[in-house]
């Protein structure tokens, strides 16, 4: 990738701020910024199973929780990890430089699906 492929998402002291969970629109692509024990993480924001806003959910480990059905997706990989949710959610690289968090939209890596 680029250096022109790569855009800043967040400060690291935002998303600590946030309890390592924080919602952000991206070029019109609603995401959010994970952060476990030092590493960061980016996934859709949008649950592929009632289109909540997993930001508004709860972050337990590598398990984001969805606040409407309680499902849960494995923020590293975005596999669903609990019911109902079977789809998985879309993660997104990311990288730090200094201070601040940098997302890349292209090409969003999705597991395969399940047959």
């Amino acid at each position: 990738m680029t250096d022109s492929e790569w855009i800043r998402i967040a400060s690291v002291a935002e998303v600590g701020q946030a309890g390592g969970l924080l919602g952000r629109t991206v070029r019109g692509v609603p995401l959010v910024v994970y952060e476990v024990s030092g590493v960061w993480f980016v996934t859709s924001d949008v649950c592929t199973h009632g289109q909540a806003r997993l930001s508004d959910g709860y972050l337990e480990g590598f398990l984001i929780e969805c606040p409407l059905h309680q499902g849960l997706f494995d923020v590293r990989t975005g596999e669903a990890k609990g019911p109902p949710c079977t789809e998985p959610v879309s993660t997104f690289a990311v990288r730090r430089e200094g201070e601040d968090l940098l997302v890349s939209l292209h090409s969003p890596q999705k597991l395969p699906e399940r047959g």
